[in-house]
């Protein structure tokens, strides 16, 4: 809480702290100094005893009418109470522009994270798409290969398969040979019995004398015949391992349909691989440009955080040219407060101030 009252004392040593700080001692200056205590009328009634006593005791007695001393107080508190106020509004706009520059930065700064978590993200669902797509390729890899050696495999099957259709083809002709060489064989038999039966009788005496030849010859006949039926048992034979053969081949060939079927489900298979790579080789490259456009605005949102860093030191910059504009007017009130000479010059070049033309 203020005080009352004032001392001169304590306006002497505000003022000369205010001196020694580079300070204007102003009515204001020196108020805020005691701690906002003490009326403007105290305090500026302290401060012209305080100047006359200065210049009583450096012995610079001039003669100044009370009314330009009135006016230079006058001019110098106003010069520097706008100066406050315009250095107040600057310091407001400038801590206005740093706000709106630091929350720009910041929105900059979390937009910038988000593109870094975004493309992070972008990067790892890439990355488990290329596995899932080497993992494709590979499956797609082996059921080409599993694909060729079952292909391999039944063009061997149906090679030996032709084989052996070839080799039963070749015994079923010799078993018809054989068979028509026998039908020929009863047959001339048959003429041959009926021949010698009809000329029995004209014959009978030329038969008897070729009776041994004859039953040589019927001999040797019914041998042929019996090597004819061995031969024809044996054909039997073959015919029958032919017919187990042919029916081991086409037990062997159903294994061989059902690979036919497998392999066609494996093509039908590898088709829906091969849609499902082309489905994710698009979806790479989408992620790709995903990428690739997260970085351009990350890169974008960088050179905004650059160009308002830039407009922010410019700002500080133009701060800091209107303190030492500031601080020079505080040192040219200070100046003029030494001696009466120095404040004729003083208040001339408060005039000169406002004069645009000087």
């Amino acid at each position: 809480m203020a005080r009352a009252g004032i001392y001169k004392s304590e306006v002497v040593r505000a003022r000369d702290n205010l001196l020694a700080q580079g300070r204007y001692p102003s009515i204001d200056a020196i108020r805020g100094e005691l701690g906002n205590t003490g009326s403007k009328g105290t305090i500026h009634r302290y401060l012209k005893e305080i100047e006359e006593e200065e210049g009583g005791s450096t012995g610079a007695q001039v003669a100044v009418s009370e009314a330009i001393q009135d006016l230079s107080a006058r001019l110098a508190e106003r010069l520097h109470q706008e100066a406050d106020q315009h250095m107040a509004a600057l310091t407001d706009k400038h801590k206005a522009e740093i706000a709106a520059l630091n929350d720009a930065m910041a929105a900059l700064r979390n937009e910038g994270e988000s593109f870094r978590g975004q493309a992070e993200r972008l990067t790892i669902e890439l990355a488990a798409e290329k596995a899932t797509h080497a993992n494709t390729l590979a499956t797609l890899q082996d059921e080409r290969i599993a694909r060729a050696q079952m292909a391999q495999r039944i063009q061997d099957m149906e090679g030996q398969l032709a084989k052996e259709e070839t080799h039963r083809l070749s015994l079923e002709e010799k078993h018809q040979h054989a068979r028509d060489a026998l039908e020929h064989f009863r047959s001339a038999a048959k003429e041959q019995r009926e021949q010698d039966q009809r000329q029995f009788e004209q014959q009978i005496q030329y038969l008897q004398g070729e009776l041994r030849s004859a039953k040589d010859t019927v001999n040797a006949k019914q041998q042929e015949l019996i090597r004819s039926h061995e031969d024809n048992a044996r054909l039997s034979s073959e015919q029958a391992h032919l017919r187990s053969e042919l029916h081991r081949l086409e037990t062997e060939v159903r294994p061989l349909r059902t690979a036919r079927e497998q392999l066609a489900v494996s093509a039908l298979q590898n088709q829906q691989l091969t849609e499902h790579l082309a489905q994710t080789t698009a979806r790479c490259d989408k992620l790709l440009q995903e990428r690739q456009d997260g970085a351009q605005k990350l890169q974008e949102a960088t050179q905004a955080g650059y160009r308002l860093e830039a407009e922010l030191a410019a700002a500080r910059a133009v701060l800091a040219s209107h303190e030492q504009i500031l601080q020079r007017l505080t040192v040219s009130q200070v100046s003029a407060t030494k001696g009466s000479g120095q404040r004729k010059g003083a208040a001339e070049n408060q005039e000169s101030l406002f004069d645009p033309e000087k």
